[in-house]
């Protein structure tokens, strides 16, 4: 590959994950990231990029696991309904949304390999998503191509600047009549004044990522 040049992000995310079950969904496979930091170095050096965040798409966090595990053990949560998943990472919870009979099921993600690794993981599982790079925290409601009556919102309170514009855009969805579920391990920002909690799982995950090889992660639905 020659200086500056782009790798193609399907043999790019092929190359640097493997197949794998999440310990909490062992229904669902993804491509994976067996280290964080080696993936991220991985990345800086192929895109030539120096701080380049984070790839969050690459790994099962313990907030999306819980909430696709909810997703699968209540169906009636999705099926039948149309469905956001939003910041939707590898498409974790997208995936088990569309398992459980969601009419349709939009994925969206801001992250270029995301996109990618969401059609390579709903191809992967046999199930039809919608992705798309819309910024839905930009455009709320109004810019999606439908109107939801489920979103999920897995593991995204983990910033100050991003929680409170997610909560913002929940709310709006609460506001409209629409099930808001959030899947979260107890981040710093996670509004809980705002939610009811609907059940607690032990997800387990890998101090690579967490302070602990056991999260205690609740599924909420916001209330507005």
């Amino acid at each position: 590959m020659s200086a500056g040049e782009i790798p193609d992000k399907g043999d790019f995310i092929r190359a640097n994950t493997r197949l794998q079950s999440p310990p909490h969904v062992p229904e669902i496979s993804l491509h994976l990231a067996d280290e964080a930091m080696d993936l991220w170095k991985l990345t800086e050096d192929e895109l030539e990029t120096l701080g380049l965040p984070l790839p969050f798409w690459a790994f099962a966090w313990a907030g999306g696991q819980a909430l696709a595990r909810y997703v699968l053990d209540h169906p009636e949560t999705v099926a039948g309904r149309p469905v956001l998943a939003f910041a939707a990472g590898a498409g974790l919870e997208a995936i088990a949304a569309a398992k459980m009979g969601a009419t349709r099921v939009l994925a969206t993600e801001i992250d270029p390999f995301a996109l990618v690794a969401l059609e390579l993981n709903a191809g992967m599982n046999g199930v039809s998503i919608e992705i798309s790079g819309l910024d839905v925290l930009e455009g709320g409601l109004a810019a999606l191509p439908f109107r939801p009556e489920t979103v999920l919102l897995g593991d995204v309170f983990f910033e100050r600047p991003l929680a409170d514009r997610v909560a913002a855009f929940a709310a709006s969805c609460v506001d409209e009549g629409i099930l808001t579920l959030v899947g979260d391990p107890g981040r710093s920002y996670l509004p809980k004044n705002r939610m009811e909690s609907l059940t607690e799982y032990r997800v387990p995950t890998t101090r690579a990522l967490e302070d602990a090889e056991i999260k205690k992660t609740r599924v909420w639905r916001f209330l507005g």
